[in-house]
């Protein structure tokens, strides 16, 4: 992310000013400039992390192979790796959500729910930005989902 909070590889109109303590609110129109914004280096923030936090992981396991004698501690530590992978592949599925979503954000589509069209609520939209059903229509799915898994 660069000073601006704007990456590199990511299309901006014009710079759109946001104050340091600022957080969408209910009182402004939804999905204004100023919220689209905000959500955009939210995004990109998240997704900074994730990548950096990758690159770690793919150093230390390439620094981490050792040879070591004792079969508990050897697999203790495949254990670890184990699960170190596949903390890492969800979060590369995380960074496909992000990248999903600052498409909305460019497409206009950011804030709307899916199945429904209407405007998500910015407290589901804050905690979890990648979101793309209201809290009504994930509702739905997840008890359609749970009667078709007891079939």
């Amino acid at each position: 992310m660069t000073d601006t909070g704007v990456d590199k590889g990511t299309k901006m109109k014009a710079e759109t000013f946001l104050p340091d303590d600022y957080r969408p609110a209910e009182d402004e129109p939804f999905m204004n400039e100023r919220q689209l914004e905000w959500f955009r280096r939210e995004l990109l923030e998240q997704r900074s992390e994730l990548l950096n936090d990758s690159k770690s992981t793919i150093a230390g396991l390439q620094d981490g192979t050792r040879n070591i004698p004792d079969v508990a501690d050897r697999a203790s530590e495949e254990t670890d790796r184990a699960l170190e992978l596949r903390i890492r592949d969800r979060q590369r599925k995380l960074v496909a959500k992000i990248d999903a979503a600052l498409r909305r954000i460019d497409e206009g589509e950011f804030g709307y729910c899916q199945a429904t069209g209407e405007p998500i609520s910015l407290k589901r939209l804050v905690a979890r930005p990648t979101t793309t059903l209201s809290l009504e229509a994930q509702e739905r799915h997840e008890r359609r989902e749970k009667v078709h898994r007891d079939d």
